[in-house]
């Protein structure tokens, strides 16, 4: 066990809302944050955590800590999940180099993982990511990543760490990564080769127009992953004006949408939202929609203690289908209307309304098929 206080510095509450205070129905007044001792948070289901690391992206000044000005944002929203325990334990040290913010993130977010607590890290450029990949691996622990991103980092030509992180995370030995799945990639950013190997790979990919087509198919992929990583540049530029990748991407209600899908997901232990620079933010609108996107990532963890386990089939509506020769079950809570459906072996894996209308059709849902590639 880490005493996480050498890694951590308080919050400076009162400077983050100008000494006006709180009420009693806003966020602010029903987290356990360290203000002035570290909060015990043994019965918290999600505990927030900010690193001000930038020097990845290229970027040396972060003199603006990005996530107190997530924190502003997010502690003035109103506290509508009672059943959803929140701390948050400050800062992460910023260390003399790069590699030593890298150790200090996966040190604090790897003893989080052995207390069983769900991660959400504010702020930070995008290769972060690895620090997060990295406390698993401290853990030994196997894990299905999704990046929410415009571009896929594997540019192994670029010398930017945020531009290159997941050639490491992807193909570094040992490998604890038993599945990659990148959602939003904007096309013209990414070199066709780039998906064709990831194609490769086995590792699904869904552009931006796809995913926006019927944002309710990426419900699944997000339920099956343990790490979550979410560059804001995914966000169009007029719904979030710190993201200066692109012109186009996701809305800010279809942002919040994936971050609810985060937090409907039992699995996902860690969400990081990196890439967001306040000296580049207009009237504080990207802090404001990460901070909503946050509320509905409280939104989702609320909601997921409904869901009942997938061995309770009670809970569940059953439905036997043959789809080319292949016997399958289909299974959709009666609680919350997700769906699941079984694999050859036995497995059973999450999937969508629109998988079982195939298989009853007798055609073969692609999610299955992927799936079964893999297995």
């Amino acid at each position: 066990m880490y005493d996480l206080h050498d890694f951590l510095t308080a919050i400076p509450v009162h400077e983050l809302n100008d000494d006006k205070g709180y009420t009693d129905g806003q966020l602010a007044k029903h987290i356990a944050i360290y203000e002035n001792e570290l909060p015990d948070i043994t019965g918290a289901d999600i505990v927030f955590v900010g690193v001000n690391e930038t020097r990845g992206s290229g970027v040396f000044d972060n003199t603006i800590s990005a996530a107190d000005a997530i924190r502003k944002q997010l502690y003035q929203l109103h506290y509508w999940h009672t059943d959803v325990a929140i701390a948050d334990i400050g800062n992460i040290k910023t260390g003399a180099t790069l590699s030593d913010s890298y150790a200090a993130v996966k040190t604090v977010l790897a003893e989080l993982f052995r207390m069983n607590k769900t991660v959400v890290i504010l702020g930070g450029s995008h290769d972060i990511t690895l620090a997060q990949y990295f406390a698993y691996k401290e853990l030994q622990q196997i894990v299905e990543a999704t990046c929410i991103d415009a571009t896929i980092n594997l540019k192994g030509e670029n010398p930017l760490r945020s531009e290159n992180f997941l050639l490491e995370m992807l193909t570094g030995e040992p490998n604890l990564v038993k599945h990659y799945n990148h959602i939003g990639f904007q096309s013209y950013f990414v070199h066709p080769r780039m998906l064709e190997t990831m194609d490769k790979l086995r590792f699904d990919c869904y552009r931006v127009g796809t995913a926006r087509e019927n944002m309710e198919e990426m419900e699944p992929v997000i339920r099956n992953t343990h790490l979550l990583s979410f560059d804001i540049s995914a966000i169009k530029y007029s719904d979030s004006p710190a993201s200066t990748e692109s012109p186009n991407g996701f809305t800010g209600e279809e942002a919040c949408i994936l971050a609810r899908f985060a937090g409907l997901s039992n699995k996902v232990n860690s969400f990081g939202i990196y890439g967001y620079m306040p000296q580049q933010d207009l009237n504080e609108l990207s802090a404001k929609q990460i901070s909503q996107m946050l509320w509905y990532f409280i939104d989702g963890k609320s909601r997921s203690k409904q869901e009942a386990s997938i061995e309770d089939r009670d809970y569940f509506n059953e439905y036997h289908t043959s789809f080319n020769e292949v016997e399958s079950v289909f299974l959709q809570s009666k609680k919350t209307g997700r769906w699941w459906m079984q694999l050859p072996n036995k497995k059973i894996i999450p999937c969508s309304y629109n998988d079982y209308v195939q298989a009853s059709r007798n055609e073969i849902p692609e999610r299955w098929l992927r799936a079964q590639e893999r297995s």
